[in-house]
């Protein structure tokens, strides 16, 4: 499905990967800092007809994922920003190091919702330790992982140190590794075809060494 139907836009400097995909219900996932945005929109313009972007999805309430959601709203203006309900308390409790402002977010999820994104449906897997709000969107059906900064390939994973914490990382990234996943879409770096559990199950391992 991914070969076709997303987007990548490989994050410059601190921003982060952000992805498009497209279909029906084009979606966005992850905006970058907004230091870049003229250079993510105008990828973007190859990829959709920004109007025609249904949902700007962010994986978590850091600055470098979501620090650019104004700026992309304002082409996309049919879009609702969507966050994970504790990313938003994060944001507004200034826990978050997002430096953006909670009103612009038009909807929250939950762990285990199913939201359509590019016609697909994506269930929302709630994964904290990086951050509060911290989720990835699973597609069954392609095996398919967006995974924000909960892993990375080659078995990285977030850090903890900006809201975090490592005992719950741990937990999530386990929680991971019990989904049959092949194609791995991280929030930074490169993404995985075809054997994403192994990188999964690499990241499992690094952390249990730090706890």
């Amino acid at each position: 499905m991914f070969a076709d139907q997303i987007f990548k836009i490989v994050g410059m400097g601190m921003d982060s990967n952000v992805y498009i995909i497209k279909g029906e219900n084009p979606a966005i996932i992850d905006t970058g800092t907004g230091f870049h945005s003229g250079y993510i929109i105008g990828k973007l313009k190859e990829s959709i007809e920004p109007r025609e972007a249904k949902s700007i999805i962010l994986t978590h309430e850091h600055f470098d994922h979501c620090g650019g959601a104004k700026k992309i709203k304002k082409i996309c203006k049919n879009a609702k920003i969507l966050i994970h309900k504790k990313g938003k308390s994060a944001i507004e409790e200034g826990l978050a190091f997002s430096k953006i402002d909670p009103s612009i977010i038009d909807g929250t999820l939950i762990d285990g919702e199913i939201i359509d994104a590019g016609g697909v449906e994506w269930e929302v897997v709630h994964t904290p330790g990086h951050s509060p709000g911290g989720m990835c969107l699973y597609d069954e059906k392609s095996k398919s992982l967006i995974s924000g900064d909960t892993v990375f390939s080659n078995g990285g994973f977030g850090r903890c140190d900006l809201g975090g914490n490592i005992d719950e990382l741990f937990k999530s990234i386990k929680k991971l590794s019990e989904l049959d996943v092949s194609n791995l879409y991280p929030g930074h770096g490169p993404h995985v075809m075809g054997n994403g559990n192994e990188h999964i199950e690499m990241a499992l391992e690094m952390i249990k060494l730090m706890i």
